[in-house]
């Protein structure tokens, strides 16, 4: 097998035409035969190949899964100062699955995971002898490879997934492995899988936006992974990150239930304005996990320029509002509820199904806290305040925020002082906590 990519060309040809010099079976007298199928021999691509001895190569563990052709890996930091490396994945683009929604997008990103998940072994390995940045600047273009087993040879994935049929080609033919990755695109066209099968992904959400409010989306989340849904609230805070906090108000239970709107790069014009802090938008998107936050988001918005009262538009209905800041202690924060949800009752933490509302919190005294001091990451400045109120503690993140001179803010403005937080209740790192995005929303005593 390691030298059908001297051969690619014929074996391609000889592939398909297999079937075309054999004996014809015999035919009953007064019938016609049936034209024969061609037999198209099915070869292991991803097996084809091993590391190259004149790369970079590092052997790495899974820190988060992000879709098909994009995961972040432990590495020492002589790799990385921060010790995790964003790889993007070379020669492959796989369809969607984060920030908008595509057809097989989950089945690329579901087959990466399985694999990664069940490998003995991983190995990240470079272009060349340099690990180079993509356009982002901060993702990292590799080739991935996996063991099944100890002692088995390494696969490479990002073959695996073109000859799966999980990914377009992205510049595959012009790299060190191009031979093999044009032989494994060939092959799953001409076996018609996955993108290629001109068949409906299982997958993926074909229907109509379900209409629901936030409350019913965030009390029932699971039932609507993959969907499309609709409904409305107030823009609360912008993420600086593409996305936005949105909350609403349910009258039956007394209570504020939100959600966080990852809209990329697909919205510009009203799209974006009707996203602004302060509106009631209607929104329409798909529900998804987000692994790398660990945490639900709705993703996939548009908005037709060309037909303003499209239903599945994200639209602005009102201007003027105000997050809701709803005033909560530590003892709120981290209670148990039950309240009713459809013809049943749900428990589940209060910050659970607070998640994404706005909220203040005053009294908190900062008895520890840590900034981001990597200049290379987005994320610079960033600080964790670790806070103590009424015989408990809290957990404050803020974003990278600068005082009115321009100076990056740090911990020591905060670190022993009393301070009152106007924040979003969040989940990272396993843990609820409140997010802070601006430095008026931090008041110290």
């Amino acid at each position: 097998m390691k030298a059908f990519h001297k051969l690619l060309p014929l074996v391609l040809c000889c592939l398909l035409l297999v079937a075309c010099g054999s004996e014809p079976a015999p035919t009953a007298p007064g019938t016609t035969a049936a034209p024969s199928e061609p037999v198209l021999e099915i070869l292991d691509w991803a097996d084809d190949i091993a590391p190259s001895a004149d790369t970079l190569k590092q052997a790495v563990t899974v820190k988060s899964f992000i879709d098909g052709d994009t995961t972040h890996f432990l590495v020492p930091e002589d790799v990385n100062p921060e010790g995790v490396l964003k790889a993007r994945y070379l020669a492959v683009n796989t369809p969607e699955s984060t920030g908008k929604i595509e057809e097989y997008g989950k089945a690329a990103s579901r087959f990466t995971r399985e694999k990664l998940e069940n490998a003995a072994e991983i190995l990240i390995e470079s272009e060349d002898g340099t690990w180079n940045a993509d356009s982002t600047s901060e993702r990292y273009l590799v080739w991935i490879w996996y063991k099944t087993a100890e002692g088995e040879p390494w696969r490479n994935l990002n073959v695996e997934l073109l000859q799966e049929g999980l990914a377009y080609a992205n510049s595959a033919a012009g790299n060190r492995y191009g031979d093999t990755c044009m032989g494994a695109i060939q092959q799953a066209k001409a076996a018609k899988v996955g993108i290629y099968s001109g068949e409906k992904d299982p997958d993926f959400y074909y229907g109509e936006a379900v209409e629901l409010t936030l409350k019913e989306l965030r009390c029932n989340i699971e039932a609507y992974n993959g969907m499309k849904v609709a409904f409305q609230g107030v823009i609360t805070a912008n993420s600086g990150t593409q996305g936005v906090y949105v909350e609403d108000y349910d009258a039956e239970t007394g209570m504020y239930y939100g959600m966080y709107i990852y809209y990329g790069h697909g919205l510009n014009g009203a799209g974006l304005d009707a996203l602004t802090v302060g509106n009631l938008a209607r929104i329409v998107g798909t529900v998804q996990f987000y692994e790398a936050g660990g945490t639900w988001q709705v993703s996939d918005l548009s908005y037709r320029l060309m037909d303003p009262q499209d239903p599945n538009n994200v639209q602005k209905l009102e201007s003027g509002h105000a997050p809701a800041y709803t005033s909560i202690n530590l003892e709120t924060f981290a209670s148990e509820v039950t309240i009713p949800n459809g013809e049943g009752e749900l428990t589940a933490r209060w910050a659970e199904l607070s998640l994404g509302t706005s909220v203040e919190m005053k009294g908190l005294q900062v008895v520890d806290a840590w900034t981001t001091d990597n200049p290379d990451s987005s994320a610079y400045g960033a600080m964790t305040l670790v806070c103590e109120a009424e015989g408990g503690n809290i957990t404050i993140r803020t974003v990278p925020m600068k005082d009115e001179s321009g100076n990056l803010i740090t911990q020591d403005d905060y670190l022993d002082k009393y301070i009152d937080v106007l924040g979003i209740v969040d989940f990272f790192d396993g843990g609820y906590q409140i997010k802070v995005f601006t430095p008026e929303n931090i008041t110290i005593k």
